[in-house]
């Protein structure tokens, strides 16, 4: 069996909790299955979410921005943070509206937020955040300038804790909304990475790398 993430009364699934789950296995897959995080924090007695980019590293969530922004500053000074990551799977169709909704994959982690500041971390953590978006793609680049590692933000999240929650299966209609004559099942909703599209200063005879051609064409 695997571990789990300890329940207390940040991470416990109160609605609809037969969808809960807390291994941290499954935690990891969503998290390492989608591209951008939800990160909400507290300003000034209000909340705030802001979408960034990320990667997982063990039971450390990177979180990358501009030095300089708002957000990276506002990190800095918080002391808890929540990240939700979630990916739709598709929409259920039911007999009636109130048993309509959706099949999802999602998880929501807490933990307190730390600026990297020391040069080597945030390189790696850098390096981290390019291959969970772009894997392989890192080695083909030329390496980072002294002055856009100063100039990136990495946060630290280490995760005190985490649930995730799945949705999915067909409709659960009232026993008698079943001799309904409406169809019902399930709309798939796929997130799908496209084709290659050429940038409009490419040097002549240059072609993508059989790295950047493995990225086409996944779904996530």
């Amino acid at each position: 069996m695997s571990e789990q993430y300890p329940i207390d009364k940040a991470n416990k699934v109160r609605q609809l909790r037969d969808k809960a789950d807390y291994d941290k296995a499954t935690v990891h897959r969503i998290l390492d299955a989608g591209l951008v995080a939800h990160v909400a924090f507290v300003q000034d007695d209000a909340p705030v979410v802001v979408p960034m980019i990320y990667c997982r590293d063990g039971e450390r969530i990177y979180l990358h921005g501009a030095r300089k922004a708002r957000v990276i500053r506002l990190l800095e000074q918080t002391r808890r943070a929540c990240i939700n990551v979630t990916l739709v799977d598709g929409i259920v169709l039911a007999r009636s509206a109130f048993n309509s909704s959706m099949n999802y994959r999602s998880v929501t982690v807490f933990g307190a937020p730390t600026l990297v500041d020391d040069a080597a971390e945030k390189l790696a953590a850098m390096e981290k955040i390019s291959e969970h978006l772009m894997p392989g793609r890192w080695a083909e680049l030329r390496a980072p300038l002294d002055r856009e590692v100063k100039m990136t933000g990495v946060i630290a999240v280490d995760i005190d804790a985490a649930s995730a929650k799945i949705s999915e299966g067909h409709p659960e209609d009232e026993e008698e909304d079943y001799e309904i004559p409406i169809w019902a099942g399930v709309l798939p909703v796929t997130s799908t990475i496209g084709e290659l599209v050429d940038g409009d200063r490419l040097l002549p005879d240059v072609s993508p790398s059989e790295t950047v051609r493995r990225l086409q064409n996944r779904t996530i």
